[in-house]
Parts: structure tokens; sequence; C-alpha cells
């Protein structure tokens, strides 16, 4: 059974408008030395997927640098492979998509082309750790047309989607929550269906003027088509917000959430060939997550260090993310922090914001 893997890179980029200012979803810096798309595509090729498009919309320069030819993903191919599928508007339209039902329709020459039996779609910004060979063998055994991943959870105000589900794993509703009481259903925006159907679903969305293609599309079918729920157990993050970025982090410090999320299988990303990290004499650390290329001579606790960071003498960060290539001065004391890349804070400065509520300096900032 050939699967093809579609990764959206921009569907939720309104959740994090701090972050994506410069960059796109997908590459968002995740874990210490991760972006965001680096879990979607591990996932899809640690299940044998080798043909991968990634739809774009805007500011998709740093993704680019980032997945390359695919090479890390061992995605560089001849055939197949990683696809980069880039943004055009509709002849009648003046703008790009503004949801995922547009986008697909922007993408169905590609699907075309394809010979792929099956479709695994997914957002950037799930952080979990998947086997979509599951999920495909539980599709063809339920006999599904349609098959969504979903974890039991509360509902979240960014992405309120509930699944309703009978005895037998079908789903029978769909329907929006924001607030909800008690664990739901709550749908992980990862889709498997035969590509021969969604070529279908989008065609017939145009004369049925859907704009979405989870509440109007498969709303509309759920009762005429055999749509199954696919529960997924283990660690799952939904980045939706500044909040959830930050607290999705700060659960890596927990070593169940990392086994749960990194486990036996590989999480892939890009490789910088950084010289590791040095500690000096006066350093300490506790509980946090240190990547390569770093110089620690201050205080670290509770906190997530990406690549080429550091952190001077007299230092103090505590449950701070320090993005890559972040410099502290001397004597300054972070606390609930989260700094983008380059940024260089100057000698004697004190930062703190919340636990609830983290204070971000942007990219290239100097305090």
């Amino acid at each position: 059974m050939k699967a093809l893997g579609i990764v959206f890179s921009n569907i939720h980029d309104t959740n994090l408008p701090e972050l994506v200012r410069m960059r796109t979803l997908a590459s968002i810096p995740f874990g210490g030395r991760y972006r965001l798309i680096d879990f979607a595509l591990s996932n899809m090729v640690n299940s044998g997927i080798d043909k991968v498009g990634v739809i774009t919309k805007r500011n998709y320069r740093s993704l680019m640098d980032h997945v390359g030819s695919g090479k890390d993903w061992d995605l560089a191919r001849k055939d197949g492979g990683l696809i980069i599928l880039p943004p055009f508007g509709d002849r009648d339209s003046d703008g790009l998509y503004n949801s995922r039902l547009e986008a697909l329709r922007s993408i169905t020459g590609f699907l075309g082309h394809c010979d792929e039996d099956y479709v695994v779609m997914t957002d950037c910004d799930n952080v979990c750790r998947i086997n979509y060979n599951d999920v495909i063998e539980f599709h063809r055994v339920n006999k599904a047309d349609i098959t969504l991943v979903y974890r039991r959870s509360l509902a979240d105000e960014d992405n309120p989607v509930i699944l309703e589900t009978d005895g037998e794993h079908r789903v029978i509703n769909l329907k929006y929550e924001r607030k909800s009481e008690g664990e739901n259903k709550v749908f992980a925006n990862i889709y498997v269906l035969k590509r021969s159907l969604l070529m279908s679903l989008i065609m017939d969305s145009l004369s049925s003027n859907f704009a979405h293609f989870t509440t109007d599309l498969l709303g509309s079918n759920v009762r005429a088509m055999r749509i199954m729920g696919y529960e997924h157990k283990g660690y799952f993050a939904a980045i939706t917000s500044m909040q959830r970025y930050y607290e999705r982090n700060m659960d890596l410090l927990d070593e169940k959430n990392r086994h749960e999320l990194f486990g036996d299988r590989s999480v892939f990303t890009k490789i910088r060939d950084s010289v590791p990290t040095k500690y000096g004499a006066g350093a300490v650390v506790k509980n946090s997550l240190i990547a390569d290329g770093c110089v620690i001579e201050g205080t670290v606790v509770d906190s997530v260090i990406f690549r080429g960071v550091k952190v001077a003498r007299g230092s103090v960060v505590k449950k701070s993310i320090l993005m890559q290539d972040t410099v502290l001065g001397e004597n300054v004391t972070m606390n609930c922090m989260i700094t983008d890349k380059d940024v260089v804070v100057r000698d004697m400065r004190v930062l703190s914001g919340s636990e609830n509520h983290p204070f971000y300096i942007p990219k290239g900032s100097m305090i």
C-alpha cells in the first residue's frame, strides 16, 4: 500500500503571529534543535512514506533553507522525495488560499500526477510520534472512506473540533466547541483517505461552493460516507498559541514525555556541524535541555537552550527558551522568557515574564 504524504505548513499561522512574522509555522524552532516540520516529516519517513508534498503560502524562505533537498530525512530522491508546493492564486481570485480546502484545490495537478493509493495529510504543528502504517491498516480493515486521527483531551480553544463516534469507531458527528468540560475526542488534524477520493471531494467542493475541508466538506458527508476515528494514545503537543508553545517546550524537561516523543524512532533534522557545548568552571545546569555549540558559564535551570547560545558569567536563566545564537552578557537575569534567534541581551539586564504569560523577544533584538 503506497501512500503520499501532504504537510500543511501555514494553515494555523494566525495562532502564533509573533513567531511567524519572519518564518512559516513549519520552521518554528522547537525542543532545542528541531523545527516543527521535523516531526511531521520524520513520522512519514519512519512509516515508509517516501513522497511528501509540503504546501506553502508565504514566508517560507527559512523553511526551504531548513529542509533543502530533503537529504537529512532521506527524501532526496529522483522519483518522489520531498516536494515543495509553492503558493499560487486561483484565476478567479486576487489572493492566495485562506483555508485547507483552497490549498488542496491549488495542488490538484500534483495529486493527479501521483500514483500512490492513499494520502496521509497532517498539519506541521502536531508534535507527536505516530506510525502511519497502523493508521492505514486501521483504515483498510474498517473499510473506511476517511480516517480521522484524534486524541483524548480537553477541547483546545484554538483547535476545538470534537469527534463523536459510535461503538464501532465510526464518526457520527463533527462539532466545534471552544470550551468543554471533561475529556473529549479532539481532532488531531491528521487525515487518511484514498487519493482518488480526495480528488473527487475537491472537485465536488467546487460545485457545492464549500470553503472548509473539515466542517463543510466532511461535516456534510458524515452520514453519507464511512468516516472512522483512530485514537492516538502517545504524547501529543498541539502548538496553538504562544502559551502552548512555551508549555510544550517545558514538557520536554519531563523524561516520560521525551521518551514518548522520541523513544526508539529517530526524529530527523538538518545537521549542523557544531562543536560540543562548553561549560565554564562556574557553570550550573539543572533539569535543562542544552543543544550543541553552546557556551554556558552562568546558571541554567528548567530551560530549553538551542544551538549556539552563550550565557556569560554571573547570568541566571530560569524557565526560559533561548533560541539559536542568543547571547547573554554578564550578570543577566532571565525568568520565563522566550528569545528568538540572534537576540543579544547586554550586561546587568533583568527580564522576567511568568509561567502563565512568558515574555517574548523578537528575532535579532538587542536589549
